[in-house]
């Protein structure tokens, strides 16, 4: 066979081979994600999705133009399907994954039948298990090396927080990949349409391997920016839990101020003849010697000023606050730790409290003690409604979440900094935050 018998007569992918890259691409983004099923229900499930990727392809075999266009977006539909059975995030994260695995699949099937045909006609390889030896050698070579580079920018605990307009710009990469890829195959009178089959071939892997560099570049700079984000987010709230400290200490010296200049108040009262105005003055001094007695004594200076802050906006806004706290235990963490820490949680259960509208229910209780070397923080405090969890803590109900919730991811971020762990937990209506640190002998 010549070499232009070999141009016009090249066969096109197999359909089970393409069902193999479109199972294999889509079992590397079920590594990455969070699973909703593993063992023996995961092995199930993609023995399944398998054998049902492979039938499909396998029997839509033969139809062409518009019909072939249609039974790849059904096959792109499966692997949906796929992710969504396995994997427990949110379905633009879904999204995301099975567009890059439908490239990344694309992108091995083509490379790998490409190469095939070559040894095939070209250098007479024709013997079966020379051609599986290749199938599995350039599959394992192309989906171990997007495990690798991928493997490196995992979302972790997290996940992608995908928005719209990142999907969609996703799915038009992957879409103008596809057809720009095999418009050559669908008919021969489009003004893309090869004339030669390894030409087409030619063009298709080389297509296929810009769109998959392409998303993984586009990957790569959207973590980056989220990442980006994020740090300038928890920086900005320690800035300001720290200046809120500081602001925090001015308040108590007025009080203090205050306290020390009630010996002349009393003075001024003995001396006060009208019985009115002697009770005006008393309800006066009640009230600051009220704010004054919302200072904590703790034993940790920074500790007492944070609580009694808290505290006094606590009772400004009818929420009861109560604390039983061993100052004397925080010696080893940095300031900035404390205020962190302190300041996230209680902001985060005040904001839920203020939500309440029965001002009896409004309750808050901090407690940290030392037990078994180690440092234990709890943060309790009464919510109505319900509560969504993802990754351990619950999710804001802000408007643009993916601006939002910085605050205790910011705490857990600290504890674990300290080489602690955050644990959260509701039962009858109470959050509980619960926090170990480990104290440093």
């Amino acid at each position: 066979m010549n070499q232009t018998d070999i141009n016009l007569i090249l066969p096109d992918i197999p359909r089970l081979y393409t069902a193999l890259a479109e199972w294999l691409a889509c079992i590397l983004c079920i590594l990455e994600m969070k699973r909703r099923i593993n063992g023996w229900k995961l092995a199930l499930t993609s023995a399944g999705a398998l054998i049902l990727q492979a039938a499909f392809l396998t029997l839509t075999k033969g139809l062409g133009d518009f019909w072939w266009i249609l039974c790849m977006a059904a096959a792109v539909g499966l692997m949906y399907l796929f992710l969504f059975r396995c994997c427990d995030t949110h379905l633009r994260d879904i999204g995301y994954y099975c567009v890059r695995a439908f490239v990344i699949a694309e992108l091995a099937a083509s490379l790998e039948w490409q190469i095939d045909c070559y040894f095939y006609y070209t250098m007479n390889w024709q013997a079966g298990w020379l051609r599986v030896l290749l199938l599995v050698v350039i599959y394992a070579a192309v989906f171990f090396t997007a495990w690798v580079l991928y493997r490196k920018t995992t979302s972790g605990e997290d996940g992608l927080q995908i928005t719209s307009k990142e999907l969609t710009a996703c799915i038009i990469i992957g879409l103008a990949v596809f057809l720009m890829s095999n418009l050559g195959f669908v008919s021969n009178s489009t003004p893309f349409a090869g004339h030669q089959t390894a030409e087409i071939f030619n063009v298709r892997t080389l297509i296929d391997l810009g769109g998959a560099a392409i998303l993984y570049a586009y990957h790569i700079q959207r973590i980056d920016l989220r990442t980006k984000l994020e740090l300038e987010s928890v920086q900005n709230i320690l800035h300001n839990q720290y200046i809120q400290y500081q602001q925090s200490q001015e308040a108590m010296d007025i009080i203090n101020y205050k306290y020390h200049d009630l010996k002349h108040h009393i003075i001024a009262l003995k001396s006060e003849g009208n019985d009115q105005k002697r009770n005006e003055y008393l309800d006066k001094m009640e009230e600051e010697i009220q704010h004054y007695e919302a200072q904590n004594k703790t034993g940790n200076q920074v500790l007492d000023t944070l609580l009694t802050s808290k505290n006094l906006y606590c009772l400004k806004n009818q929420i009861s606050m109560t604390s039983v706290v061993d100052g004397s235990s925080f010696g080893f963490m940095d300031v900035m730790d404390i205020c962190s820490i302190f300041g996230n949680a209680l902001d985060n259960a005040i904001e839920c409290e203020k939500k309440i509208a029965d001002p009896e229910k409004r309750l808050i209780h901090v407690s940290a003690f030392t037990q078994k070397n180690f440092l234990i923080i709890r943060f309790e405090n009464y919510y109505e409604g319900v509560l969504t969890f993802d990754e351990q803590l619950p999710v804001t109900t802000k408007k643009e979440p993916q601006f939002h919730g910085y605050g205790l991811k910011s705490l857990r971020y600290t504890v674990r900094k300290s080489g602690g762990e955050v644990d959260v937990s509701t039962q009858d209506n109470w959050f509980n935050l619960k926090i170990l640190i480990p104290l440093k002998m």
